[in-house]
């Protein structure tokens, strides 16, 4: 593996001294990020924490990989060291110095003892590297070290304190639905909020001990620390806790509004009574009234519904809110609808005499017409109207027969109103000409 061989080159002084440059360059640079390493926030909470699942794993190794990595260190720092005492023996280097800087600076003199190959090391007792080779060794372990405590302290830094935010907010929580009645067992809110509290306690747990178990590297990236944490676990809580938060505040609106909806339930109830209690009665002066017609019958009041508000009011003396809420809900819509069914079934009851009285308007608004027209005299249109009129104003009426009276007395108004009429001066010039004569 080494640069030179008998037959290399040998290095001349100049690049001796560029090449210890360079070298002194990189070795400040290693050691400024081996202090930093060292002294990373991260890598001192996990050699504080009881770590578990995957980082632990990693962990050991990475532990092994920085103490094999300042093993590497001091021994190019050594080489380092002899290559500048070499260097420093005399102004003009020698060529016997020449040819040890140039050994040294570029063939495999450096020996290391290696790790175990599942710490970072090839798994050889020792191993024979480059000053050049050496650096690259360095720069591997340090990438995947950092790499490691930067994904960790990334995920300690983002999740607790967030986990613990959501869990303060879930104490709140906890309290305002447990003012409303809103316990686990006796509402499904309570025991999603026991479920968000269980699932956070395991989370916090989990993130404390192995952070990397939630951590997202990220694809195609070999930067150390490249990824995320991955929140999917929190985010979701996180929506369902604002779902109950949303469902209590419901809760809590019912409580606020309770007495006006009762009371406006009351309302639409006893209007729908009402209703009913009128389309009964229409009903048995239809049946008084008109004549071969099926009338609906009409139910009587809506019993299960005045029961279930009773139940409502029961709730809010006893401040059940949470079984108030879904209640009301369900009785304001089937008390709209009630109230519908009502007014539809009166509509229905009331259809014939909206017939009847539809029918004695046209038969009243033909007889103006014709009469304007100076035929209210017409003995045929005064007996057709007569006819239809004591069939409408009759009882019981029958609406088909009186519609065909109706619409004979429309036919022969009609007729009458197109059929050629004599002036009335002429007819009087007339009359006075045959008197002369």
């Amino acid at each position: 593996m080494g640069v030179t061989d008998p037959a290399g080159p040998v290095m001349d002084r100049d690049e001796v001294d560029r090449a210890l440059a360079r070298l002194g360059q990189e070795h400040e640079a290693i050691e400024t990020s081996l202090l930093a390493l060292q002294d990373h926030a991260g890598r001192r909470l996990l050699e504080g924490a009881e770590l578990t699942g995957v980082t632990r794993e990693r962990w050991i190794a990475t532990e092994a990989s920085i103490t094999l990595l300042w093993t590497y260190f001091d021994a190019y720092t050594a080489a380092l060291r002899t290559a500048r005492e070499i260097r420093s023996r005399r102004r003009w280097s020698s060529r016997e110095d020449l040819v040890e800087l140039t050994e040294l600076l570029r063939g495999d003199c450096v020996t290391v003892a290696d790790a175990p190959a599942g710490q970072g090391g090839s798994g050889k007792l020792s191993e024979r590297y480059s000053l050049a080779e050496l650096v690259d060794r360095m720069n591997e372990l340090y990438a995947a070290g950092l790499d490691m405590v930067v994904a960790a302290d990334a995920v300690w830094s983002a999740l607790p304190a967030r986990i613990d935010l959501l869990a303060a907010e879930l104490q709140r929580t906890r309290q305002l639905a447990h003012s409303v009645g809103v316990r686990p067992g006796e509402h499904p809110a309570g025991d999603d909020l026991e479920r968000i509290t269980r699932t956070l306690t395991k989370l916090r747990e989990e993130v404390v001990s192995d952070p990397l178990a939630y951590w997202l590297p990220a694809q195609g990236s070999s930067a150390p620390g490249g990824g995320r944490p991955d929140t999917a676990v929190y985010d979701r809580e996180a929506r369902a806790l604002d779902e109950v938060r949303r469902e209590i505040e419901a809760v809590l609106t019912v409580r606020r509004d309770a007495e006006k909806r009762l009371v406006r339930l009351r309302d639409v109830l006893s209007r729908a009574d009402r209703t009913l209690a009128e389309a009964r009665t229409a009903r048995g002066e239809v049946l008084a009234k008109i004549a071969a017609t099926e009338v609906p019958v009409v139910s009587g009041p809506p019993t299960a519904l005045h029961e279930q508000l009773a139940t409502a009011a029961e709730y809010r003396r006893q401040a059940q809110w949470h079984r108030l809420s879904p209640l009301l809900e369900s009785l304001e819509q089937r008390a709209e609808d009630e109230l519908l069914r009502a007014r539809e079934s009166l509509t229905a009851v009331t259809a014939p005499l909206a017939v009847r009285a539809e029918l004695r308007g046209r038969l009243d608004a033909y007889k103006a017409k014709v009469a304007r027209h100076g035929l209210a005299e017409d003995p045929l249109l005064i007996e057709r109207y007569e006819k239809a009129r004591r069939m409408l104003w009759s009882a019981p009426c029958d609406l088909r027969v009186a519609g065909q009276a109706v619409l004979r007395y429309q036919q022969a108004a009609a007729e009458a109103l197109a059929a050629p009429r004599v002036p009335e001066q002429q007819s009087r010039s007339e009359d006075v000409r045959g008197e002369s004569s």
